[in-house]
């Protein structure tokens, strides 16, 4: 039996511009309050030194698209070091579907979008393990998500999801990718994650080096709307597959 959360990314974009990631040194990183410049942690992570290989499912996205997949990867692959993961998000090209095998993450188009929510992207993480660690995942793209920037930002944001980041909609803003955004097809500028990912992703994994701990529970993870106070993340763990 496999479990597996949904994430379902509260999806509205604001400014314009793509950031890329490129730390000085750890020791530059200003000081991160939670809620303020930095998101709380607690999500799935991929695991230690993990060698993630990513697909894109070929008949949904353009070149363009995919060249900005690309780059996301390569962003949060420049600052596996500085965050302790050491994990690498190997882009391996294309795929005609979403596949389960070990360290693997598709990314194919889906539909998402909620008139109410404006949820344009999300995440289905599996852990065969039942615990915190992901075996597999999928990122979902809404189809009316068009703009290549602006889905390069969504894909920043569901990537810290996958480095246990949660959401912090009350975070100043370009302090963190897990910030909320302001308006559809429009980039945040923010395709990179920020000193204060990297502190925090930091955290997230020397807590999973000193336990693994069971999948987290869904408390506390209720969409809010338009001013979510917590993670606007709903998990949902399917029944068992007979």
């Amino acid at each position: 039996m496999k479990r597996a959360i949904s994430l379902v990314l509260f999806s509205v974009f604001s400014c314009v511009g793509i950031s890329d990631a490129n730390p000085k040194d750890a020791r530059s990183i200003a000081p991160c309050q939670v809620g303020q410049r930095a998101a709380s942690i607690g999500f799935w992570t991929w695991g230690f030194n993990a060698r993630v290989k990513v697909y894109v499912q070929g008949a949904d996205f353009k070149a363009e698209e995919v060249s900005q997949v690309v780059n996301v990867l390569q962003n949060w692959n420049n600052v596996s070091e500085l965050t302790g993961s050491g994990v690498k998000l190997e882009y391996q090209g294309t795929t005609s579907q979403q596949l389960t095998c070990a360290n693997c993450l598709t990314i194919k188009r889906g539909q998402v979008f909620d008139k109410s929510k404006r949820h344009l992207t999300s995440l289905t993480a599996f852990s065969v393990r039942h615990d915190q660690v992901i075996t597999y995942a999928i990122i979902a793209v809404d189809p009316v998500l068009t703009n290549p920037k602006a889905i390069a930002d969504a894909l920043a944001h569901e990537l810290g999801h996958n480095f246990g980041l949660l959401d912090c909609f009350t975070c100043k803003k370009k302090s963190t990718v897990m910030n909320q955004f302001k308006a559809t097809n429009v980039s945040n500028d923010l395709a990179a994650p920020t000193e204060c990912d990297i502190a925090q992703v930091r955290e997230a994994y020397k807590e999973l080096r000193v336990r693994v701990r069971p999948s987290p529970p869904d408390r506390n993870l209720i969409d809010e709307g338009e001013e979510p106070v917590d993670d606007d993340t709903p998990i949902i763990i399917p029944k068992p597959q007979e």
